[in-house]
């Protein structure tokens, strides 16, 4: 079952104690006024989760084999809690394949098919790119702090890995996101248009044996979607 939350308005204190006097003074029972608000309107985890990914993957449906089974796999591994279950240790999910064949699609997929079947998640999302950007040392910003939101997090999505330009610098905090995620085996999902040898190559020995063993892989084929179709 989807977990829900509401958009209902609370009343506060000493305020709400005025208003149900001044209400009682009129000859108005607060009571009667209360049961006549309108319910609440519920909000499900899925529409709140939404908010945060991008408008062309809002509708993602995660359809390949692979992808769904590892949604059900983690489905399966949460931890039971009040609100439904919250993700636990589990496999990652590394999608490859050439430029415009859906991985992101189906990664997003992958996390609304969670959401769907309520698990309760806190999860990232970033490009490799937008990685490097975020956590780039800059005066006045906690790179630190920012580097261990995503190293943490119960769910990560790291797109396009592979993809940004290579230094000593990306490497070492590729690896350091990699290596703690692997170590505490935190489920995180990555995209790649790279194949295995150029990973390694692009990503160092360290970081590519620890995707070798901590994910799980599907090689998406086809041709690019998005010279075919409007949204792929």
């Amino acid at each position: 079952m989807t977990a829900t939350l509401t958009r209902e308005p609370h009343r506060v204190g000493a305020i709400a104690d005025r208003l149900d006097g001044i209400l009682a003074g009129r000859g108005i029972d607060p009571a009667t006024v209360a049961a006549e608000e309108p319910q609440a309107e519920p909000v499900t985890a899925l529409e709140l989760a939404d908010a945060r990914i991008p408008a062309r993957y809002r509708r993602a449906l995660a359809d390949y084999p692979q992808v769904i089974a590892w949604a059900d796999e983690i489905a399966r591994a949460g931890r039971p809690g009040p609100g439904g279950p919250g993700i636990a240790e589990g496999p990652s999910l590394l999608i490859a394949g050439p430029t415009g064949t859906g991985k992101t699609y189906q990664a997003y997929g992958a996390i609304r098919t969670l959401l769907g079947r309520g698990v309760r998640l806190r999860w990232e999302a970033t490009t490799s790119a937008d990685l490097h950007a975020r956590l780039r040392p800059r005066a006045g910003h906690d790179s630190e702090r920012d580097l261990q939101t995503l190293v943490r997090c119960p769910l990560l999505l790291l797109d396009d890995l592979g993809a940004a330009k290579t230094s000593e610098w990306t490497e070492e905090l590729t690896y350091r996101l990699i290596n703690h995620r692997y170590e505490h085996m935190l489920p995180t999902l990555i995209t790649t248009n790279l194949p295995t040898a150029e990973l390694r190559t692009a990503l160092g020995d360290r970081v590519a044996s620890r995707l070798a063993e901590m994910t799980e892989r599907v090689v998406l084929t086809g041709p690019d979607r998005r010279r075919t179709a409007p949204a792929a």
